[in-house]
């Protein structure tokens, strides 16, 4: 049994991963402001006899006895990390010193969950660990993106200058159970506007592509790399590589909800990446690693759980 502290645990995937770890027998401390997370997240498991909440921000140090620290700390959609750039900015960057040095006190192993956005609007299409990106440093995406890409550079000093055991994931598109109705990303979006028989909304085209992992999947090659050995570090694209445009995810989400809703096009935001789709051969060899929930099935749970928050 380890103590395993995980930052976000009250989040989207922070919840999943802390259900994972109870599930394996280790004792597990969720640390979370709750500036996006969900006490009803983690509301079952709160008389558990292994778990522990402590509400805390990580841009303040933290001082706990821990063997392992999974750092998801930060707001993850553009609704909610554009709400208070700055603050994004400091969770993934102030944070990340904050944990590294955590880690280095207790000489223990670390994984950073960073994202496909550090690829940016990707100019290699599909993208491997070695694309370097292609990012705008003022944009108003720039908070989250720049963000990640310091956090993991960060990461990466303090294992060639302290020799910390480090793992870097990449995210990419990750969806299911206990996303925030509200926060503004596609898959969400379109079912809850599915759901409710409004208008789907549109940006662009529809033409634009993402792959998306379900949740379970995604937890899943997450503590695989977490237990991966020492001399693998990341960073590693998790996620699903099957592509599909937006139109393609909005006709399936109406097909799947009997709704009648309608689709309707607006202007595509700034920065907004035209295409996402991970290469995940490296986690093959290295994880033995590759999803496994295809998307109507993964849409078919998100979707139940979804109603369940409309009635």
């Amino acid at each position: 049994m380890k103590r395993i502290l995980v930052t976000g645990g009250g989040g989207f995937l922070g919840s999943h991963l802390c259900d994972k770890l109870i599930a394996a027998g280790h004792e597990v401390l969720c640390v979370d402001n709750f500036f996006t997370g969900r006490r009803q997240n983690i509301h079952h498991l709160m008389d558990h006899r292994n778990f522990e909440l402590l509400r805390h921000d990580i841009t303040f140090p933290l001082y706990v006895e821990v063997d392992e620290i999974y750092n998801l700390a930060c707001p993850a959609s553009p609704i909610h990390y554009q709400f208070d750039p700055v603050q994004t900015t400091k969770t993934s960057v102030v944070g990340a010193i904050n944990m590294l040095g955590l880690a280095k006190r207790l000489k223990i192993r670390i994984l950073q969950a960073s994202t496909s956005e550090v690829y940016g609007d990707p100019e290699v299409h599909p993208q491997p660990e070695s694309y370097r990106g292609n990012v705008s440093t003022t944009g108003p995406r720039a908070c989250y993106d720049e963000g990640k890409r310091c956090a993991e550079t960060l990461f990466f000093d303090y294992h060639r200058q302290h020799q910390l055991e480090i793992k870097v994931m990449r995210i990419f598109n990750t969806y299911g159970p206990r996303m925030h109705p509200e926060d503004g990303r596609v898959v969400s979006n379109f079912i809850m506007q599915a759901l409710r028989h409004e208008d789907i909304t549109i940006y662009g085209d529809g033409m634009q592509t993402r792959s998306f992992c379900y949740v379970d999947d995604l937890i899943d090659g997450m503590y695989r790399l977490m237990n991966s050995g020492p001399d693998f570090t990341g960073p590693v694209n998790i996620g699903n590589p099957t592509e599909f445009t937006m139109l393609q995810l909005a006709e399936l989400i109406i097909k799947m909800t009997k709704s009648k809703s309608n689709l309707v096009f607006k202007p595509l935001p700034q920065d907004d990446p035209l295409q996402r789709k991970p290469i995940i051969d490296m986690a093959k060899e290295h994880l033995n690693w590759q999803p496994k929930i295809a998307l109507e099935e993964g849409l078919d749970r998100t979707i139940a759980y979804f109603r369940t928050q409309l009635s």
